[in-house]
C-alpha cells in the first residue's frame, strides 16, 4: 500500500479497516488490501455490514414485494423510492445473494424498464413496463447496481446493456425520445447536449462488464464514454451546460456519499480509473485536486450528504467521512499504481 498512501497527508487505512463501520471495512478490505471475496475476514465484514446501519435500515423499511414507499417504477419519492435504495445499497456492498436485494432487483425489473429496454424514471406509478423515456444517469445507476448484484445474464439486464449501447453508439436505435434525444450521451435534461453526469453513470456500468464478456458494441460505447469525460478536465468540470450556465455546477465539487443522478469530480475519476485510464496523464490535474481536498489526517469530508433525505442518514455533512475517504483512496491508489 505504500506507494499511493505515501502521496497522502496521513495513512487512513486503519480507519477504514476499522470494526465499527463493517460496510466500509468490507469494502476496504476489498478495494485498498486486495482481498479476494472469500477471503475470511472480507465474510466476516460482509456479513455485519448486512445486519448492521445503513443496510440493515434500508432493508428494514423495504416491503415485502421488494419495493420501497409505493409500489410502481419507483423514480419517486426521491431519495426514498425503489430505484435509489437498489442504486444504494450497491454503493454500500451489500450482498446480492440476500433475498431482499434479491427481491428488489426483480421488482425493478419488473415495473422500472420500459418498452426500449432502458430504465424510465417516467413510469406514472403503473404497474407492468413502463413508458419509453428511458435516461442515461437512472439507466446506467441501474444497470450497475444490477450488473454487481449478479443479474448480469438476465435477459432483461441484456436488454438495458443493449438500449445503453445503442443510445451511446447511435447503432440500432429505432426511436429517440424527449429525455435521449439522440446519440453520443445526449440528454433532454441538458438541452440536448451530452451529459457529463449522465456519461459518468454509463461508463460506471459498462466498465462494469467483465473484460471477457464485452462485445465489440459494448467496447467501441465504453470508448466513447471514456473519450467524452477526458474530453475535458474533471477537476474544472466545464462539460457541456444547458444555456445560460456560467460555470458548472456546484455539485461537481462537492465531494459526498452515496451519489445518485449527482455526479461530482471524484465519481468522474472512479468511473475513468474502473475503465482502464487510471494512467491517462489527462487526470493528473484531478488527481491533484482530489489530494487537495483531503484533511491532515488523510480523510475526506462528506459534503453532499444527501441528511435527511434517505431512508438512513449515512453520514454527517461536512464531516469526515469513512465512504468518500474510501472513494477517494481507491482512486488514488489505481492512478498511482498505473503510474509507476
Amino acid at each position: 500500500m505504500a506507494g499511493w498512501v505515501d502521496r497522502l497527508n496521513d495513512d487512513p487505512t486503519p480507519w477504514l479497516l476499522g470494526t465499527d463501520q463493517p460496510a466500509v471495512r468490507h469494502l476496504a478490505l476489498r478495494q485498498l488490501a486486495d482481498r479476494p471475496a472469500d477471503d475470511p475476514e472480507v465474510v466476516a465484514a460482509r456479513a455485519g455490514a448486512m445486519r448492521t446501519d445503513p443496510i440493515a435500515s434500508i432493508l428494514a423499511a423495504q416491503d415485502p414485494l421488494g419495493y420501497w414507499v409505493q409500489p410502481g417504477h419507483g423514480y419517486g419519492p426521491k431519495y426514498t423510492g425503489t430505484v435509489w435504495n437498489v442504486i444504494f445499497l450497491d454503493q454500500l456492498g451489500a450482498d446480492g445473494d440476500d433475498p431482499r436485494i434479491m427481491a428488489a432487483c426483480e421488482y425493478v425489473l419488473e415495473h422500472t424498464q420500459s418498452s426500449s429496454g432502458g430504465f424510465s424514471a417516467t413510469g406514472q406509478g403503473q404497474t407492468g413496463a413502463a413508458p419509453s423515456g428511458a435516461v442515461h444517469c437512472l439507466n446506467g445507476n441501474l444497470l450497475r447496481a444490477l450488473i454487481g448484484f449478479g443479474w448480469l445474464d438476465d435477459e432483461r439486464v441484456q436488454r438495458a446493456l443493449a438500449w445503453q449501447v445503442a443510445a451511446v453508439t447511435g447503432e440500432g436505435m429505432g426511436r429517440w425520445y424527449a429525455l435521449t434525444p439522440g446519440p453520443g450521451l445526449s440528454c433532454g435534461a441538458n438541452s440536448g447536449s451530452p451529459c457529463a453526469w449522465g456519461a459518468t453513470k454509463v461508463v460506471l456500468a459498462l466498465a462494469r462488464v467483465p473484460a471477457l464478456r464485452r462485445n465489440p458494441e459494448v467496447e467501441k460505447a465504453l470508448a466513447a464514454g471514456v473519450a467524452f469525460l477526458l474530453g475535458h478536465d474533471p477537476a474544472v468540470a466545464d462539460y457541456p451546460m444547458p444555456p445560460g450556465n456560467a460555470r458548472p455546477n456546484g455539485s461537481w465539487f462537492k465531494l459526498g456519499f452515496p451519489t445518485g443522478y449527482v455526479t461530482d469530480v471524484l465519481q468522474t475519476l472512479e468511473a475513468l480509473c474502473e475503465a482502464g485510464a487510471a494512467g491517462d496523464p489527462r487526470l493528473e490535474h484531478a488527481a491533484d485536486w482530489l489530494l487537495a481536498q483531503q484533511d491532515a489526517q488523510g480523510r475526506w469530508a462528506n459534503r453532499y450528504a444527501c441528511e435527511g433525505k434517505m431512508v438512513r442518514d449515512i453520514d454527517r455533512p461536512g464531516q469526515p467521512s469513512k465512504w468518500v475517504t474510501l472513494r477517494a483512496c481507491r482512486v488514488l491508489k489505481a492512478v498511482v499504481e498505473a503510474w509507476e
